[in-house]
């Protein structure tokens, strides 16, 4: 990933690297720069002294942090007013400088760069490790053998690298009561964090299943258009992430209703105090579930495969787990742990209505086609 990284970085735009707090962007950007041989000027964006030059849309003052840098990194830019017009600014006048700034609340970092840095930024999501890098860290054998592990205990890099079942417990709760949600409450002045807590664990328990905002603002006692902004919150700060329904030709195809999956196993259970091996669980189907979806993503992300993500149910409870358009094709997936198929009336339907899709089953003896 730093190396795919490190070609992607380039003068004359900005890479813009987003993910949750502690999933490893510090760590990413100070192995890059132990890589590259170029003048390096490192801002934190928490730092007051660095936010008053960088917000002020002054050419001396840019120039006065800049100096004869070849890379600039900004940690935190998202606490920076005005970021996206000074980097407007270093981009146009700076031609040869390479930038990247990190953020851990997209919301907040998008709004202020998206518009003033058109054509002119990049963008990588950094997820917590992939099984991909779990292979390329313990071998195949062993990252196989450890699945179990993968699918209790998420993928955050201090997780992995915990040898033990209490200190992964403490890292999970701490993430989870401290850092999780921090930046929903800081910049959008939220006062009740139980709230979104409480919404978090209603999620946690419905994974695979359509998830109702009127539903859960009844089970809240919550405004509607309170529960619908908290959820949208707290996908731009990278907890949780829609996917809708697919419809092309069947009038009783659902896509009013979306599905909500985390970014991190770990996190899930933490959030609903599960940390009970495989024996002593009845949620495998929604770990499973939520651990090939969040896996998807990362080697789509590898590979540079840009695919459009749905599920697919019909009011008669026909259903497919997961569904990927791209390049003109259709492909549909159904998750099980163990062995199982698809329905032949749920194949059946599907397969007239989309005659030239695929669909097929990803279980734990077939999973690394899926996500490798």
């Amino acid at each position: 990933m730093l190396e795919k990284l490190a070609e992607t970085i380039v003068p004359g735009k900005v890479m813009v690297i987003y993910g949750p707090r502690q999933v490893g962007k510090t760590t990413l950007v100070d192995a890059y720069m132990q890589l590259t041989l170029d003048r390096t000027v490192l801002i934190n964006g928490d730092e007051a002294i660095y936010g008053e030059a960088l917000s002020s849309r002054s050419l001396p003052q840019l120039e006065s942090i800049i100096g004869d840098a070849e890379l600039l990194i900004i940690d935190e830019a998202q606490r920076i007013e005005n970021i996206g017009i000074n980097l407007k600014i270093i981009v146009d006048n700076f031609p040869s400088l390479k930038v990247i700034a990190t953020g851990s609340a997209s919301f907040e970092l998008a709004n202020r760069i998206s518009e003033p840095l058109t054509g002119r930024k990049r963008i990588h999501n950094l997820y917590p490790v992939s099984f991909f890098e779990c292979e390329e860290a313990f071998g195949s054998f062993e990252a196989r053998r450890q699945l179990e592990r993968w699918l209790v205990w998420g993928g955050y890099p201090e997780v992995v690298a915990a040898t033990g079942r209490n200190e992964r417990e403490a890292i999970l709760d701490e993430l989870v009561s401290s850092y999780l949600y921090r930046d929903v409450l800081e910049l959008e002045d939220i006062r009740h964090a139980s709230k979104i807590v409480d919404l978090l664990r209603l999620l946690a328990f419905q994974i695979g299943s359509e998830v109702s905002l009127s539903e859960l603002a009844k089970s809240l006692s919550a405004d509607f258009r309170t529960i619908a902004r908290y959820l949208d919150l707290l996908e731009k700060v990278f907890v949780i992430y829609r996917v809708g329904g697919f419809s092309r030709n069947l009038r009783k195809e659902i896509v009013k209703n979306a599905r909500y999956y985390f970014y991190d196993n770990g996190v899930r259970n933490a959030l609903i105090q599960n940390y009970n091996p495989f024996n002593y669980r009845n949620d495998i189907g929604q770990l499973w579930e939520n651990y090939l979806m969040i896996e998807r993503q990362k080697v789509n992300q590898r590979v540079s495969r840009r695919v459009n993500g749905y599920f697919w149910r019909t009011y008669d409870q026909k259903e497919i787990d997961y569904i990927e358009e791209y390049q003109g094709g259709l492909f549909g997936y159904e998750f099980k742990y163990t062995e199982g198929g698809i329905r032949k009336a749920t194949k059946k339907e599907f397969m007239e209505a989309y005659p030239n899709a695929s669909l097929d089953v990803i279980t734990r003896d077939n999973f690394t086609d899926f996500i490798g």
